[in-house]
Order: structure tokens, then sequence, then C-alpha cells
């Protein structure tokens, strides 16, 4: 099993397979608007500008679980694009953790297990994932995107 296995739905409410990104690396991350940590949007979007020609794809997830984000996708996505210049793909708001998690996000947890536990403790939790859909590597709410350039680098090498 891969991410490559799970579909994503867009802010727009079209859902798509995640096979769509086949043989490109990407960065998952969840996210909420009005968290201390939102302009790591305007580095997620740094990122996707600066590799989205050699393949790299950035998809922000919303959720509300930690009750800093808008109330629908729409509103959380529009705020992103005009607040912070996104333009890489948002989708629906997801839950993160407990029964009703999202099945990519206990995927991710599954196979990028967090410090002491699997659980995603904040917003703006990232995923690299590799161009074979495999995750490699989960990167805590504080790291900053701009420090998963080598990793990047090395996935878009390969």
């Amino acid at each position: 099993m891969t991410v490559y296995d799970f579909d994503a739905t867009l802010e727009n409410g079209t859902t798509y397979s995640l096979n769509d990104y086949q043989n490109h690396p990407m960065i998952i991350v969840n996210t909420a608007t009005k968290c201390g940590l939102a302009p790591q949007f305007e580095q997620l979007e740094q990122l996707y500008t600066t590799y989205k020609e050699k393949g790299l794809v950035v998809l922000g997830f919303p959720s509300n679980q930690f009750k800093q984000e808008l109330d629908s996708a729409e509103e959380a996505a529009q705020a992103c694009r005009t607040t912070y210049g996104v333009s890489f793909p948002m989708h629906q708001l997801v839950e993160l953790n407990g029964a009703a998690a999202d099945p990519l996000f206990a995927y991710l947890k599954e196979n990028a297990p967090g410090t002491m536990t699997n659980a995603i403790k904040w917003n703006f939790t990232k995923f690299l994932i590799d161009k074979d859909g495999t995750v490699i590597k989960r990167f805590a709410p504080q790291t900053s995107p701009e420090k998963m350039i080598d990793d990047i680098e090395k996935l878009l090498a390969e």
C-alpha cells in the first residue's frame, strides 16, 4: 500500500485519486489558517513554486481538530490564497486523529510515527512522500518547511 491507494477531495468537492501524482514527490501537510504557524504557508508556497517544474507537489489539508480553522474548506482555501499567495491544491477539512481520522492521515501516521505517539499533535505536521508513494519522513509542526529542502532535493534527484 502507498499514498497512491487513497482518494482526496479538493475544497470545491472534486474527489480524485492521489495516484494522479504518481512519480511525483509530495509534501502532505495539515493546515489551519488561524494558527500561529500559518506563516508556513508562504514557505510551503515557495517550495512549491521553486520545485514544481521538477515534479514536487504540495497538498494542503485544512483541519479544525485544534480549533484554529475557518468553518469551511472554501473559506480556508480562499484565506490561504489571499493572505499567503497559496497556489498549491487545498482540500476539504479533515479529521487527523481519533476514530473519525481521515484514512490518508491514519496511513501517514502509521508509516511515519511521531515522537512518543503516532497522533498528530498540532497544525502543520508535514509528511514527505517519495516518487513511489512511500512515506519518507515526518516533520514536526515547528520545523520550518525550508528545513525540508535537502530531503526534497534528494528525492528529486532520484
